[in-house]
């Protein structure tokens, strides 16, 4: 088994599935979440390929976000769409990414990736406010490469 299948339980996605699923109860915004093996490259180069790749670029308001983790490589970016980075300051999301850190080091993957989460739902929620005709665009499955 590879170290991306024992990284989390299948209890443990399906309650991250759900911590994305209420954090966009409250905004536009989308939120995703990729684990793979390895990258050699930079983790914001390698999530930004990602994000293409989940085609999350493709949002009206261009404003998903991707939480990315390389687990073998002990890689992690959280990477906002230019809908959002156009209104956020630079580091917006280091808070999110040491919250997640401080838990990865005492071996709670799971429940840094959700506090992440809720954390990144809250700010999206502050400059991008649900509405009654949102859809959600992009799928709340986390993916694996």
């Amino acid at each position: 088994m590879s170290q991306v299948e024992d990284f989390l339980t299948a209890e443990q996605e399906q309650l991250l599935i759900e911590a994305i699923k209420v954090s966009e109860k409250n905004t536009s915004g989308e939120i995703r979440v990729h684990i793979e093996e390895n990258t050699e490259k930079p983790p914001l180069d390698r999530a930004l390929e990602v994000f293409h790749f989940l085609k999350m670029d493709t949002t009206d308001l261009r404003n998903g976000v991707l939480i990315y983790i390389a687990v073998k490589s002990k890689k992690l970016a959280i990477l906002g769409d230019e809908g959002i980075n156009n209104k956020v300051p630079e580091n917006f999301w280091h808070t999110e990414k040491e919250l997640m850190l401080s838990h990865f080091k005492k071996g709670e993957f799971s429940k840094g990736i959700e506090l992440a989460i809720l954390e990144v739902g809250e700010k999206l929620k502050e400059f991008f406010p649900y509405k009654s005709k949102d859809t959600n665009e992009l799928s709340d499955e986390i993916s694996k490469g």
